[in-house]
Order: C-alpha cells, then structure tokens, then sequence
C-alpha cells in the first residue's frame, strides 16, 4: 500500500536539507550501522546460503525508478504453455540466505524494522553491502531468490502456485517511463508487453471485487531563489501494472498462510464514517465533485494524479490506510479478520524483504506451505512478537512521513506570513470547537487553525490569515481572517 512520496532537490546545505537533518536527530533515527552488523553483512555478502535450483536461463528483469539500487523484485512474464492464460515469475530477494537468526543482523534489522525515507535521503533496514550489493536483484549478478511462479487463467485469475528458492539473474534494469514508452510505441518484448495485459486484467478483478489501489503522486520540492515550489510526478499506468504484480502476489501469500493455519496477515477494516467524512470535506476544499451515493473507490479510480486538486486528494485518500495492522496466527488458529479493506481480500507483505522486517518471515512461511512442510524454528519464535515489532516500526515511519510533510508545507509557506488564502474546514478540534484543521485549495495543504472566538464550521468554506510558517519548528498555523 502506498506512503506519500516526498523529494527535495537542491544542494546539501541549503536550510530545507539542514532541518531535515536535524530531524533525524530529534526522532533518534538509526544512524550508521555498528561494526560488527557491518562486519557480518560484508562476510554473508561474500558467502551466502545458495539453493539448490537454477533458474538462471530465465531473462529476468526489475522496473524501479532510474536511481534505485535496492532491488527486491524481478519479474518475467509468459503465456502459459497451453495457451490458456499466463505465468508470473516473481524473484524476491531472498535476505534470509545472508541474515543468520539471533546475530548481530538480525537484531540491528529488527530494531530498525524498516526502511525510512526521508524527502533527502532514506536511513536503509540493512546495510548497503545487502541492500545495494549481493542481495539486491541488479543486472548481471547471480544472487539467491524466493521464486513465486503463478498460473492465471486467461482473465487474470491464479489458478496455481509454487514457491521455492532458485538462483536467478536479472538481465536489465528497466524504469517505469521507459517501460511505458516501450509498450505504447510497440517495441516492448513480449515479456515486458504482457505486463499491460496482466496488468489490465488484474485492475480489472480489482475492481469487480471493490478493491482500491491508490496512484498516490510523487511529490517534489523545487528550491529557486531562495523560495520553494511544489511539483508532482503522476504516476504512469505502468505504475499500477507493476504494483498488480506484487498485490497479486502479496493475496497468493495470504492464500497459502490461511491454507496452511500459520502466517502474518496485513490486515485493515474498513475505514470509520468519520474517517470517510473528513475526506468527503478534504474533496469539496479541493473542488472534487463526490456525489454520496458514489462510493469511495470509484471516485477514486475516476481521478487523475496528472491533475494538482486529484494529485492533493490522492495524497490525502493514504490517511483511511492508517489502520492497517499485522496479523499472526499458528497452529491452524485463523483470525477473524483476514482481509485488507483496500484489497478487498486477504493479503500478506512479502514483496519487499530488502525495505520491511516482515517479508523475510512471510517468505520463509511460504516456502514452507509449498513444500507441505513446518516453518523453521526460528520464524515461529518469532512470530508472536512480530505485529507489535511492526507496528512499532510503522508507527515510526508514519511519524517521519508526517514530520517531513509538516516541514516541507512550512517551506512552501514561510514567505506568505499574513497572507490570505481560501480553505475549507475539514476537522475541529473535539472539546475546542475554535480549534481544528482546514484544507487549502491553493497551495493544496492541510493545517492547523486556531486563535477566533466562535466555532469553526465544520465543512463549510472559511477565509484564513496564516499566522505562522517555520520550517525550523515544522509549523503552519492559521486563523480565521
């Protein structure tokens, strides 16, 4: 599921980039990695647990945006053999061949629990020697991989599932916009091809089964003169393509936990009227025309993140997924709740064991299913402790995406102190009903308004004077005007 995307460009000095700096220190973020966790990373680098199985000869390859090192998925995609539907390949870096249970590693990897992403830079789960280096999936290099194989019927459907540990080799690094140029303009292999009827036919069964995914907006901050500018990048069709690919395989994994009475759910129920309500005032401050009895999710699938106002609402649809939880369970004893509102169906993290602690224990329970086999000891040691260990971590994460996103609305602000903007209110505070939150339109922000006398209008339009814009305190405040 998606986290809002935030970028700074600009040189390493200037203020923005200082007071992220800062901001790591405040929030007591994981810094470098200590010596011995880097001294066993170079050693499980140069000797890792290899498999068995060889899968070399089949012409893997990774979509990830252009910078991107750490590379947990590759793919090949086919037509099946008997011309009735479609087989998925999904190679996922296997961390589990270079981490050894109860070492240095892994403690420093369940005490960071997951990769942070900071607009400047990203503080990594494991030290670059992994992430970046032998296990990453990069082109050209031979590496150990939990090998999905996924059998659809000719409308997307998984009629079978096999995953095992394979050697694999990924032969190109491929980036969203060039794949999308290469399967509109027609010179797309077949492999890379199929991925837009794949694809196609998974966004379809998606939304036959209420399902919702998110094409959230990268959001960059453009530094100019000594002001700030507010910039998406909307993302490509070949974006939800891909993402179909990891759902779909991240639902097979839930599929043989619940089969096999042991695994780690992503869970979410579905978001409060409240939750819903402050969205449906965040789209009339934006001017988004949500009829009631137009469902959530398909005013969703109607908007496009190329637009500034569905860009800003997309942003702010990711706040119904603050919910979500882990789930674990053993000894056959399934939970009630097994499904993930946004999927609409059971779903398990599994696709990113290079960024997230999780997924290297839902591959090895996995592995474990397929071969009609127990999970190793060490993963079912471990899995009462997981939901809060992620939580936790998550918890974290979701602090810093917040944090930054205050920090950088400040930025965009900091030189239109006393002026006036439209906004709508779309939250009051409960006990203070002068206190609460608005949503501008222009620059689409949301933030904090305080200091009238009388009860701010939940849902109505309201002038608003900004009162206070500090990058340095992450600080937007306004009040009535």
């Amino acid at each position: 599921m998606p986290r809002r995307h935030l970028q700074v460009t600009g040189a390493a000095e200037a203020p923005l980039r200082a007071v992220l700096r800062e901001l790591r220190t405040r929030l007591d973020v994981p810094d470098a990695f200590p010596a011995d966790v880097l001294a066993e990373a170079e050693r499980a680098a140069a000797a890792p647990r290899l498999p068995s199985h060889d899968a070399t000869d089949i012409p893997f390859f990774t979509i990830d945006p252009p910078t991107s090192v750490d590379l947990d998925q590759a793919m090949h995609l086919s037509r099946r053999a008997d011309g009735q539907g479609f087989r998925v390949r999904y190679a996922i870096a296997d961390v589990a061949a270079y981490v050894t249970p109860g070492g240095p590693l892994d403690a420093e990897a369940h005490r960071r629990v997951t990769t942070l992403y900071f607009p400047d830079e990203k503080v990594p789960l494991h030290p670059t020697a992994l992430s970046e280096g032998a296990a990453s999936l990069l082109p050209d290099q031979t590496c150990p991989a939990v090998l999905w194989t996924i059998d659809l019927d000719a409308d997307g459907r998984p009629e079978h599932t096999d995953v095992r540990r394979a050697l694999v080799r990924s032969r190109a690094k491929l980036d969203y916009d060039g794949v999308q140029r290469a399967v509109d303009d027609g010179t797309a292999e077949d492999a890379v091809a199929l991925l837009r009827d794949i694809g196609t036919l998974r966004e379809q069964l998606e939304t036959d089964r209420g399902g919702i995914s998110l094409d959230v907006p990268e959001q960059e901050i453009v530094e100019r003169d000594g002001t700030y500018e507010l910039v998406y990048r909307a993302p490509l069709p070949a974006d939800g393509w891909n993402a179909q690919i990891s759902l779909l395989t991240g639902m097979a994994a839930a599929d043989l936990m619940i089969g096999s009475g042991t695994g780690i759910l992503r869970t979410l129920p579905t978001a409060p009227d409240g939750a819903v309500g402050r969205l449906r005032r965040t789209a009339t401050a934006l001017g988004i025309d949500w009829p009631h009895h137009v469902p959530y999710a398909r005013l969703v699938r109607s908007l496009d993140p190329r637009t500034s106002h569905h860009a800003a609402f997309l942003q702010e649809c990711t706040t119904l997924l603050r919910g979500a939880g882990y789930t674990a369970f053993s000894g056959g004893r399934v939970p009630e709740l097994t499904t993930h509102a946004a999927v609409a169906a059971p779903y398990a993290h599994c696709t990113d064991p290079l960024r997230r602690l999780v997924d290297r224990y839902s591959g090895e329970i996995c592995l474990a299913a397929c071969a009609g086999e127990e999970p190793p000891e060490w993963v079912l040691a471990a899995l009462d402790a997981l939901p809060k260990e992620m939580a936790d971590g998550t918890r974290r994460g979701n602090t810093v995406e917040r944090e930054c996103v205050d920090i950088v609305e400040a930025a965009l602000l900091k030189d239109r102190v006393g002026e006036f903007f439209d906004a709508v209110v779309v939250d009051v505070k409960e006990g203070e009903p002068a206190v609460g939150t608005v949503q501008l339109a222009d620059p689409a922000i949301v933030a904090r308004i305080e200091g009238g006398t009388s009860r701010l209008p939940l849902g109505e339009r309201l002038r608003v004077r900004l009162t206070q814009a500090d990058p340095g305190t992450a600080k937007v405040q306004f009040a009535p005007a």
